[in-house]
């Protein structure tokens, strides 16, 4: 089993923890329901108000991470949804001790431990006829890597919303802070490799490139990432091994990075168009203008100036944790805490009006 994936396994006590972290500061946040977002008067005398509920069942089907089972299971239960959970067999003990923990609690509330159920089957067969359960599930949220996001692609009957790959890049820009630079790229990359919201690969400006690259080659390569770059990278870096279409295009989740230089913001936005997957992208850069137009042009869930893209996550973003983070546009982009998983509902009081 690969270190990354063991990483994503352990729950030691620190992890442990943080999910009961978790769980209090979602707790501790305002009740997401039955607010009135918008609310106007028609001519004919008829008050239209939009107002927040719960989506329903919510789904997550999950690969690795016993926590979500923690955070989905705290988060659809705040906002008046149930979960129903569905994790991988690496991780089933984990899941189940989490589970009964949650359940066991909502007993000793005075509220159905059926709020949340897990799912113990662990086939693939079982998946699947979660993602068909239209008419019983009202949403699904898969976290997982592209073998599950391709099958619920194919299979899924029910609405969901993609929790999908972290191609991510930083790009240092010709007006960056190279010490700032360089603490971000490490950061972004090596702090934890296993996760969707660290950096796959860094863009460098060709101006800054020749005095750049060999001082992020040194710190990353002292913290165990293997870099491969293109051949503009390596011709600064001697015995640097080559970067494929495959390696720009590929969510490593380890310890492993691909370089290449760009000859200006033009030039990091399209290779960014080209291979990035939508969650996040970062520039480090004091140049105002330039950090705006790549914010305005970068189409991604999240874009961060003179940050590590480690910061997308709900619990950084002050939502107290997270259910997924969507890398799609409807009906929820980025980390998804209590908000996205309400929806809303027209209510409409009259005094007797009917249509002509």
């Amino acid at each position: 089993m690969a270190a990354t994936v063991v990483d994503r396994l352990r729950l030691d006590e620190g992890r442990i923890h943080a999910m009961a972290e978790g769980l209090e500061s979602v707790a501790a946040h305002p009740d997401p329901l039955g607010g009135v977002t918008s609310g106007w008067t028609r001519p004919n005398g008829l008050r239209i108000s939009q107002v927040v509920v719960p989506l329903g069942v919510v789904a997550v089907i999950y690969e690795n991470r016993p926590n979500v089972t923690a955070d989905a299971g705290g988060l659809c239960l705040k906002s008046g949804n149930a979960a129903l959970l569905r994790g991988s067999s690496a991780a089933i003990a984990s899941n189940q001790a989490i589970a009964q923990c949650l359940r066991d609690g909502l007993s000793k509330a005075g509220l159905p431990e059926d709020c949340v159920l897990l799912v113990e089957d662990t086939s693939r067969e079982s998946a699947v006829e979660l993602m068909r359960l239209r008419g019983l599930v009202d949403c699904l949220i898969p976290r997982g890597g592209t073998d599950l996001i391709e099958t619920v692609l194919e299979h899924a009957t029910v609405p969901f919303v993609i929790d999908g790959d972290g191609n991510c890049h930083v790009y240092v820009d010709a007006a960056a802070d190279l010490d700032m630079a360089l603490a971000i790229t490490v950061n972004a990359k090596a702090q934890r490799p296993s996760v969707c919201n660290s950096a796959e690969s860094l863009l460098v400006h060709a101006k800054v490139a020749e005095e750049f690259l060999p001082r992020a080659r040194a710190a990353l390569e002292a913290k165990g990432v293997e870099l491969v770059g293109d051949e503009r990278t390596r011709q600064i870096l001697d015995g640097l091994a080559e970067a494929s279409e495959a390696d720009f295009a590929t969510e490593f989740l380890d310890l492993k990075m691909s370089l290449a230089v760009v000859d200006d913001l033009q030039g990091a936005i399209d290779h960014i168009t080209r291979f990035g997957s939508g969650h996040t992208e970062a520039i480090i850069t004091a140049d105002l203008k330039a950090a705006e137009r790549f914010a305005r042009e970068v189409d991604a869930a999240a874009v961060m100036v003179n940050a590590s893209t480690r910061f997308t996550d709900g619990e950084q973003f002050g939502f107290g944790a997270e259910i997924g983070i969507s890398t799609q546009k409807l009906h929820a982009r980025g980390p998804m805490g209590l908000k996205q998983l309400t929806t809303l509902k027209y209510v409409v009081h009259g005094d007797g009006q009917t249509r002509t």
